[in-house]
C-alpha cells in the first residue's frame, strides 16, 4: 500500500504567478492547482493537502510558525501518516524549519520545501521541489533526521542550511558542513546524519527578542532602544569571532543590568564565537558581562532559539544551557547565573 504524506501549503513563490495588473507575482495558485503540477507523483504516494494559509514568506511570523506547528504535530500523531511536506516561502524557510525543528519530537519526516521561480516564469521549479520533497518523506532513510529542507534535489538539515543567494535554484546551503544528501532518480540518498539536535518544549513563544547587526562604528544606541522598548531578548550579530565596536558596549551593560538575556552570534557566514580577545569590546568582555554565545548560529536562528528558550524559562542559566550545550560543553553554574546577568 502506498504511504501517505500530508503536503501543508502555507504561500510562497511555489503559489504565485504573474498579477498583469501589477506586472509582479502574487499568491494565486490553489493547492490542487500546485499539486496537478507534479507529474507522477500518485505513482509513490497518496497525497493528502491541507492549506494552511496563501503568504509570501515575509508576511509569515513567529506566532504563525507556531500555529503551523500545532497542525503538522497533529498530523505527525495520525499512524496513517508516513510524513509531512511544507510548502513555503523561501525568504523566511529556514526560520520556521529551524522553529519545527526545535519543537517537534517525532521520528517521522517533516520536510520544508519552496521554489525560487513562480509558475509564470520559464523554468518553474516548484514541482520538481514538491516531487523531491514527497520522496525524501516517504523514505524510511529520512526518519530520526529532525526537520528537514528540500530544494534542487539537495537534502539539508533545518537547523544548518540557510539561504545564499537571491536568485539562485541552489540558494539553500549548508555552509558549513555541506548538504546531508539528494534526491537521485526520485531516491533519497543521505551522506551523513545530523550531529547534534535539540528539541525544546515552550509552554509559550517570547515574541519581544530584537536582532542588531554590526558594522564599523556602531554605538550603543539601537540597544538602548530594545531596552526602552521592554525587549525580552537580544541577538547581536557581531563581527568575526564574536567581537563589537567599543561605543556598544554601554549598551550591552545596560541591557544585562536591565535583565535582558543577550546571545552573540557572528555577522561571519561559517564559525562559531568564542572570547579570543579581550580588548574592549572583544569577545572575552562580553562574556564575562554575562552575554551568552550563540556557537555558529545565524542571527535570523539565533533569535527563533532564543524567542523559544524564553518560553522554556526565564532562568540565564538555563537559556544559557540550552544555548551552549553542544557548542562548548561548558557546566553553568549556580554562581556564573548569579554573577552574570542579574
Amino acid at each position: 500500500m502506498k504511504p501517505t504524506v500530508a503536503v501543508v501549503f502555507t504561500g510562497g513563490t511555489i503559489s504565485m504567478s504573474i498579477d498583469e495588473r501589477l506586472g509582479a507575482a502574487i499568491p494565486s495558485l490553489s493547492a490542487a492547482q500546485i499539486l496537478s503540477m507534479v507529474t507522477n507523483i500518485d505513482r509513490f504516494a497518496h497525497i493528502e493537502p491541507i492549506t494552511f494559509s496563501s503568504l509570501p514568506g515575509p508576511h509569515m511570523d513567529p506566532q504563525l510558525m507556531m500555529k503551523l506547528r500545532a497542525q503538522v504535530q497533529q498530523l505527525l500523531t495520525r499512524d496513517d501518516i508516513a510524513g509531512v511536506v511544507v510548502t513555503h516561502g523561501t525568504d523566511t524557510l529556514e526560520e520556521t524549519a529551524y522553529l519545527l525543528d526545535l519543537t517537534l519530537d517525532t521520528t517521522k519526516p517533516v520536510v520544508m520545501v519552496g521554489a525560487m521561480r513562480n509558475s509564470s516564469e520559464l523554468g518553474y521549479d516548484g514541482p520538481s521541489n514538491l516531487a523531491a520533497a514527497v520522496c525524501t518523506a516517504i523514505s524510511p532513510e529520512s526518519r530520526n533526521k529532525g526537520v528537514l529542507v528540500v530544494m534542487n534535489n539537495e537534502v539539508n538539515a533545518a537547523s544548518e542550511v540557510t539561504k545564499t543567494n537571491t536568485l539562485r535554484l541552489n540558494t539553500f546551503q549548508s555552509l558549513e558542513f555541506g548538504a546531508l544528501g539528494i534526491v537521485d532518480n526520485d531516491e533519497v540518498i543521505f551522506h551523513r546524519e545530523v550531529v547534534h539536535r535539540q528539541v525544546l518544549q515552550p509552554e509559550a513563544l517570547e515574541e519581544r527578542v530584537s536582532l542588531i547587526k554590526c558594522v564599523a562604528g556602531m554605538d550603543h544606541r539601537l540597544i538602548e532602544f530594545c531596552v526602552e522598548q521592554q525587549d525580552k531578548g537580544l541577538v547581536i550579530e557581531a563581527m568575526g569571532r564574536g567581537n563589537v565596536p567599543p561605543a556598544m558596549m554601554q549598551g550591552v551593560r545596560r541591557a544585562i543590568d536591565n535583565g535582558l538575556v543577550v546571545v552573540l552570534v557572528s555577522r561571519c557566514p561559517t564559525g562559531r564565537v568564542l572570547g579570543t580577545y579581550g580588548y574592549p569590546g572583544g569577545g572575552k568582555e562580553l562574556r564575562d558581562l554575562g552575554v551568552i554565545f550563540g556557537g555558529d548560529l545565524p542571527g535570523q536562528k539565533a533569535r527563533i532559539k532564543l524567542m523559544l528558550a524564553l518560553g522554556v524559562s526565564r532562568e540565564q542559566a538555563v537559556i544559557r544551557h540550552i544555548f551552549e550545550q553542544e557548542q562548548y560543553r561548558t557546566p553553568v553554574t549556580g554562581q556564573e547565573e548569579s554573577t552574570h546577568g542579574q
